[in-house]
């Protein structure tokens, strides 16, 4: 199957810098270990996203192994969308009226 492109909603990108950020001022291999996931994650969303999990309002989530994040995301016409990544203990659904 052809991998689907994948765009991220700007307050999505705001967050993983964020999340990277608050990283690289802890330890700067924990940052990158994070950043490293986070490209793993958009590649297999983009060649497999009806794989992972259905979640609130239509998106799917594909949970991080090594960090408390989600990426949250939804098929749309024009391929992935990308509305969150998403710290898993903040309210769920917070990032519900995003859209590109």
């Amino acid at each position: 199957m052809a991998r689907r492109p994948i765009e991220l909603h700007p307050k999505a990108l705001d967050e993983a810098r964020a999340a990277a950020r608050w990283y690289g001022e802890r330890n700067v291999s924990a940052a990158d270990a994070f950043r490293k996931e986070l490209d793993r994650a958009m590649e297999k969303i983009a060649e497999a996203p009806d794989m992972y999990p259905q979640h609130i309002g239509g998106t799917r989530r594909f949970l991080l192994r090594r960090f408390p994040f989600s990426v949250v995301y939804r098929e749309t016409s024009r391929g992935i969308e990308v509305v969150a990544v998403a710290h898993e203990k903040r309210k769920p659904g917070y990032w519900g009226k995003r859209s590109l």
